[in-house]
């Protein structure tokens, strides 16, 4: 009778091992469970807050939007006042070209006459780069160049 105690007892010490290893088992995995429902929530609030910055942003974008059109709209405004009032008061005439927008006749003065696009080509019959392209020419040279008429060099 001695033996069969021992018997029980074993089973017994057996399943509270097996119940003991399986409640440690399942507390460890459940642990990385939890640590990524964690994970998952923090995403999630990360996610809304990114939400929330991109609308405001969107909404600050808007908003400058509008307030730079309603600067550009008060400023041709204040140029057409000024333009108006040039007009009745102000004797100069470059000035109410220039209030007026019409900056086309001021470009087209003096200072187009000066200014030429540039070239990638010589004057004369020397070939597309002409070596003595803008150089002072010996006194028989320029006797002879003036014989033949050429077009003003920029």
């Amino acid at each position: 009778m001695y033996e069969s105690n021992i018997d029980w007892i074993l089973a017994i010490a057996s399943g509270l091992a097996g119940i003991g290893i399986g409640a440690l088992g399942y507390h460890l995995l459940n642990a990385n469970v939890a640590r990524n429902q964690k994970v998952r929530q923090r995403l999630a609030e990360t996610e809304l807050e990114l939400t929330q910055v991109k609308d405001s942003l969107n909404d600050h974008f808007v908003r400058a939007a509008d307030l730079l059109h309603g600067i550009q709209r008060q400023s041709q405004e204040l140029q057409q006042q000024l333009a108006q009032s040039a007009e009745r008061f102000c004797d100069d005439d470059q000035l109410k070209r220039r209030l007026k927008g019409s900056d086309e006749s001021v470009e087209t003065g003096d200072d187009a006459e000066g200014t030429a696009p540039p070239r990638d080509y010589a004057d004369g019959t020397h070939g597309t780069l002409s070596e003595d392209f803008g150089l002072r020419r010996a006194p028989e040279e320029a006797e002879t160049a003036t014989a033949t008429a050429q077009p003003p060099r920029y």
